[in-house]
């Protein structure tokens, strides 16, 4: 087996608003499933009740009981946490972009760290510049890729602690703005959930919904989403979805080839778009289970972190028709102007 010491390079442009002007021209109805669903932020509440009645019903049990909890409930919340700050930063749920950002930074509170406002700035860069390694920060660093390696316990490392190497990434990433308003707001509200928190319930409340998030974005099968939306695991194909029973949890967030496509169709309407247009999704590699995912990708030594696409080209794909802009691809140009 040889070792891959570098990522994939692309001379080609991101392959999905070349998809997307070709789903538009052949399935036009596909245009209606653009909009906003505000009926999320009822899940959103819901969520966020669930974790903060977990962290009473907790605060005075073993602490086995605690991280236990944490892993097989928690876990699944916090990640759907994460599914509905996604929403919120793409504007799927109100017309205000205020009141989308301000639900994120609700829905952002069990989850301990202020990340909400951080992500929907880095997030629609990685939609926008797909592969762009100074733009783009779901590609890890190359120093990251390089000590990680394709070793089973430094994926394990990776895995554990994967929070702390995004933050790392910042530093490379260009033209995002790294502090205003509104993220000092997002840090205002979580240290003082946090503090209300510690003070009403105590150490055990806390050490819940820190485990919660550590597990809901690393060491758990869960974790494989992040392996499954970009990770070469069938060929240099860029972008993978997962059509799994989990997405019934997770808000169909396994519909990424579906989402990268429609990024302005809210998370209820995304199997719609493979519905609509079968044939460019059938045709494409996907996932059936995150689990077993998770272990290949700890196991199979020819995965590792550079097995991921990058491109200099910003790839931008001119509009076949001036004069009629396809609606899909001028709401991802204003998405991409959110700084």
């Amino acid at each position: 087996m040889e070792k891959r010491t570098d990522f994939v390079h692309s001379e080609v442009c991101e392959p999905h608003r070349i998809r997307t002007r070709q789903i538009l021209k052949q399935h036009p109805d596909v245009r209606k499933l653009i909009g906003k669903n505000p009926i999320t932020f009822l899940a959103i509440l819901g969520l966020v009740l669930f974790q903060v009645g977990m962290a009473w019903l907790l605060r005075n049990q073993s602490w086995w009981l605690v991280v236990g909890a944490a892993y097989f409930l928690g876990a699944f919340a916090d990640h759907s946490l994460f599914v509905m700050i996604h929403e919120c930063a793409h504007r799927l749920l109100f017309k205000n972009p205020a009141a989308n950002r301000l639900a994120g930074i609700f829905a952002n509170m069990p989850q301990i760290f202020p990340s909400s406002v951080s992500f929907e700035r880095y997030h629609i860069k990685h939609h926008s510049f797909q592969g762009i390694h100074e733009l783009d920060g779901d590609l890890p660093n190359h120093w990251e890729a390089r000590l990680i390696n394709h070793y089973f316990i430094g994926k394990v490392i990776w895995l554990l602690f994967y929070p702390f190497f995004q933050l790392f990434r910042i530093s490379r990433l260009k033209e995002i703005k790294p502090f205003d308003g509104w993220i000092a707001l997002n840090w205002a509200v979580q240290v003082v959930f946090v503090a209300a928190m510690a003070w009403w319930l105590g150490p055990k409340a806390i050490v819940f919904l820190v485990c919660s998030f550590f597990f809901s974005v690393g060491l758990h099968p869960l974790g494989a989403r992040w392996i499954q939306e970009h990770y070469l695991t069938h060929g240099e194909q860029e972008t993978y979805s997962y059509y799994g029973p989990l997405n019934k949890v997770a808000f169909n967030v396994g519909f990424h080839n579906e989402h990268h496509d429609f990024p302005s169709v809210p998370w209820n309407k995304l199997p719609q778009i493979k519905n609509s247009a079968p044939k460019f999704y059938d045709s494409l590699y996907y996932h059936t289970s995150w689990t077993k995912l998770f272990f290949r990708f700890l196991f199979d030594r020819e995965i590792s972190l550079f097995s991921r696409v990058v491109r200099r080209d910003r790839g931008k794909v001119p509009l076949a028709d001036e004069s009629k802009p396809d609606v899909e691809l001028i709401v991802m140009e204003r998405e991409a102007a959110v700084s």
